[in-house]
C-alpha cells in the first residue's frame, strides 16, 4: 500500500501542507505513523479523507459538520437517511442565506438608483445611509 509524505499528500489532493497539518491537529485527519527519519507517512485513506473534506467544504459544510459526516461511517446503525437529514439542514441554511443576499441586493439596487453624476459627494444619499444610525437601511 502506498504511503505519502505530507508534501506528496498535499499535492495529491490540491491543498497546502499547512492545511494538512491543521486537519491533523484538529483530529479531522488521524495522526499518521512516522518513518525512522521522523517523517509522517500518510496512508491512502488520508487522500480519500482529504478529498471528502474538500468536496464537502465546496458544498458548504463546515469542518464540524464534516467530522459528523465522517463519524457516521463508524456508527453501525447509521443509514443514508442520516446523511440526507444533514444535507437537508444544509439546504435550509443555504436557502436562508440566499434570501438574505436577495434582500441585500435589493437594498443596494435601491441605494444605487439614487446616485447621479451631478449630485455632489457631500449630498450623496448612499453615503448618508451608510453613516445613519439605522445601520445602512435605505
Amino acid at each position: 500500500m502506498k504511503s505519502y509524505t505530507i508534501g506528496e499528500l498535499a499535492k495529491e489532493v490540491g491543498v497546502n501542507m499547512e492545511t494538512v497539518r491543521y486537519y491533523e491537529r484538529t483530529g479531522l485527519l488521524p495522526k499518521p505513523p512516522r518513518n525512522d527519519s521522523g517523517y509522517r507517512q500518510f496512508p491512502e485513506e488520508a487522500v480519500v479523507r482529504l478529498r471528502f473534506t474538500k468536496n464537502a467544504q465546496r458544498l458548504g459544510f463546515s469542518l464540524r459538520e464534516i467530522r459528523e459526516l465522517l463519524s457516521l461511517r463508524l456508527i453501525p446503525d447509521s443509514a443514508c437517511l442520516d446523511v440526507k437529514e444533514k444535507a437537508e439542514v444544509k439546504i435550509a441554511e443555504i436557502d436562508k442565506k440566499i434570501g438574505e443576499l436577495k434582500t441585500l441586493r435589493e437594498a443596494l439596487k435601491e441605494l444605487s438608483a439614487r446616485c447621479t453624476r451631478v449630485t455632489p459627494i457631500n449630498e450623496c444619499h448612499f453615503l448618508e445611509v451608510l453613516q445613519d444610525s439605522r445601520g445602512g437601511e435605505p
